[in-house]
């Protein structure tokens, strides 16, 4: 009888989550239907991970099954590419409402601990896959309506901070799970503190209020190379009411250590490992690459966090410490050389204190963006502990030691936000 109230209840809360348009009948009013049957179509190397079961049984225990369900009706029952885009809008942003309030234990449904980020990107992906499938009678742009949901799913859109006389505001970064070709059920703690974090009030060190807001961005080269970065960035460096008083793009990192990183490097170098569509960025150690699109700037950018403030204030659970190690290829060099201490004047970047991966790259889109718009802002990187803790047994998708390990990376990353963020 409690397992039926929790499942009643946690529907009767979907229903008031998802958007109105769930409701609409899969058919036209002439009783013609809306799309024709779902193509035999070839998933990306992200969607085909949903064949393992254990992916879909993460969406249902976090209560999250109905969007990837409901999603086909309310495709086949728009009328035109405009109204696929406004649904696809609302459906990306309630997906993304109901996974911060998940997160925030505001949403009851599932066994599956409230700050767990997994859910939120297996049922993204199976809603993706939908998309792919979907064939309705009218021409479409799925790439672009792909990008829509991702960016409303991820927090990029409907989620300015509130303006308030005297409250900082900061904007945070998160990733999703990555490596997940060696382990499926990986998730990642940077992406569990952004749904933790985004919208809460918090006070800081100095007993001054804040908000925060955060966004989940991709593992994927193609989505950088496309501006998501920057999509993320901008609105929040802006002149004005919903601009932020401080930045901070956050990641997994090392084992067992907080890092503030030092330097973010201009260049990509982390090959042979892929990312998540298991693509390479194209370059390597002995020879990087500068990322498409990226504006004119500097080959290595410093933080302008208060590195040392928040080092002498938070070191527990996890040592919190400032990386200042880049790799570089000397200014007439050509071979790549590690630096404890920072880059050589007129060197080439081969790696930032995150090194060569999409990490470091979200530290310099980032704060290269910042120094344009708005160069007397704070902005850096923190890359968390590697979240341990996972069963042996691989049927097991949680227990203690993974979730006490979730919570406190995520406690420590509000515990430097809290100290990062006071007025200097």
């Amino acid at each position: 009888m409690m397992v039926l109230r929790r499942a009643v209840s946690a529907a009767a809360l979907l229903a008031t989550l998802l958007p109105v348009s769930v409701a609409s009948p899969a058919h036209a009013a002439d009783g013609v239907s809306a799309c024709r049957p779902p193509a035999p179509v070839t998933l990306d190397a992200e969607q085909e991970r949903l064949a393992d079961a254990r992916t879909t049984a993460l969406v249902e225990r976090a209560g999250l099954g109905d969007f990837v369900r409901r999603l086909p009706a309310a495709l086949c029952a728009t009328r035109g590419p405009a109204e696929a885009e406004r649904l696809l809008d609302s459906w990306g942003q309630a997906l993304w409402q109901a996974s911060v309030r998940r997160a925030q234990g505001q949403r009851p449904g599932g066994d599956l601990a409230p700050g767990d980020d997994r859910p939120l990107y297996w049922a993204r992906l199976g809603m993706t896959a939908v998309l792919a499938r979907w064939q309705p009678q009218f021409s479409i742009d799925r790439a672009a309506l792909r990008a829509r949901f991702e960016d409303a799913s991820r927090g990029l859109t409907d989620n300015a901070f509130r303006p308030a006389p005297g409250v900082r505001r900061i904007f945070i970064s998160g990733f999703d799970p990555f490596g997940l070709d060696a382990e499926i059920r990986r998730a990642n703690p940077s992406g569990s503190a952004a749904l933790q974090l985004n919208g809460r009030r918090v006070t800081l060190a100095d007993g001054s209020p804040a908000e925060i807001r955060a966004v989940v961005l991709p593992v994927r080269y193609a989505d950088f190379d496309a501006g998501m970065v920057e999509r993320a960035f901008a609105p929040r460096l802006a002149a004005g009411p919903a601009s932020a008083h401080i930045i901070t793009t956050v990641s997994q990192g090392y084992p067992g250590i907080f890092t503030l990183e030092d330097w973010a490097g201009r260049a990509r170098s982390a090959d042979p490992y892929p990312d998540n569509a298991r693509t390479l960025s194209g370059g390597t150690r002995e020879r990087p690459v500068t990322a498409p699109g990226l504006g004119p700037g500097p080959e290595f950018i410093r933080t302008t966090l208060p590195a040392d403030a928040v080092t002498a204030a938070v070191q527990t659970p996890y040592p919190v410490l400032l990386n200042t190690e880049v790799t570089e290829i000397p200014a007439g060099a050509t071979a790549p050389v590690d630096r404890p201490d920072g880059p050589t004047p007129g060197s080439r970047a081969v790696a930032g204190g995150g090194g060569g991966y999409l990490s470091n790259e979200v530290a310099y889109r980032s704060n290269r963006l910042r120094a344009e718009l708005a160069p007397h802002l704070p902005g850096g990187h923190l890359h968390t502990p590697v979240l341990t803790g996972l069963p042996a047994d691989p049927q097991l998708l949680t227990g203690p030691e993974f979730e006490r390990n979730e919570s406190a990376i995520t406690a420590e990353v509000r515990a430097v936000l809290e100290h990062a963020a006071v007025r200097r």
